[in-house]
């Protein structure tokens, strides 16, 4: 999970309307204040469309973000995990690669600072729980991926009998989201850095066998 344009134009939908690069500009200005800060106003300005045109192509403000999310979860920017499990042949260097590209992704000038759906809907009032319970939803079930990943390398002999994969992807899920909170407090890539190093210093050892 982590639509593309359509023929045509629809109805009060301009004739150069570019669905991505409407879809990109609502992206950053979701990215940058957050679901309950940015204002339809603001969406339609930044996208270049008149709110008609918004609605048709996208739906209401709740679909327009779920759909960024969406689209953000398969850029390099919001896969650099999944990737990293897919292609790295152990569990550690899996996560040693996730956490050392977050030190350089998350305070990258070139987008807003840290990782969209884990700083997107903080402070969100009562009416829009359901945005704050759809980006809870993803961050579990991505903590899920990582859970799973650690007990597959735990049966495989990687992990040592004595490590908990529940409570280590937790750790390590706590540690990511605790480095973008840091690039957008302004961080710079080489103090996470360091902390990706020294939280990779937790991966379980082997405990040393009894003497001979």
């Amino acid at each position: 999970m982590w639509g593309m344009g359509q023929a045509g134009t629809a109805r009060g939908r301009p004739r150069t309307f570019d669905r991505d690069a409407a879809l990109a500009a609502a992206t950053r200005l979701f990215w940058e204040r957050g679901y309950e800060a940015t204002s339809l106003n603001e969406l339609t300005e930044a996208m270049g469309i008149r709110p008609g045109s918004l609605y048709a192509a996208f739906g209401d403000k709740k679909a327009l973000f779920k759909e960024v999310v969406h689209a953000y979860a398969r850029s390099p920017v919001g896969a650099f995990i999944g990737v990293a499990l897919r292609e790295e042949p152990t569990a550690y260097q899996a996560f040693a690669r996730i956490l050392r590209e977050a030190a350089t992704i998350y305070p990258d000038p070139s987008h807003p600072a840290g990782c969209l759906t884990i700083s997107a809907a903080t402070n969100v009032t009562v009416q829009d729980a359901e945005i704050a319970a759809f980006l809870r939803d993803l961050r579990n079930a991505n903590l899920v991926v990582l859970q799973d990943h650690l007990r597959t390398a735990q049966q495989d002999g990687e992990l040592p009998p004595h490590a908990d994969p529940r409570a280590l992807a937790g750790y390590f899920a706590v540690v990511i989201q605790g480095m973008s909170q840091r690039a957008r407090d302004g961080a710079d890539a080489t103090e996470l850095a360091e902390i990706a190093e020294l939280a990779l210093t937790a991966w379980p050892k082997r405990e040393p066998g009894p003497p001979s």
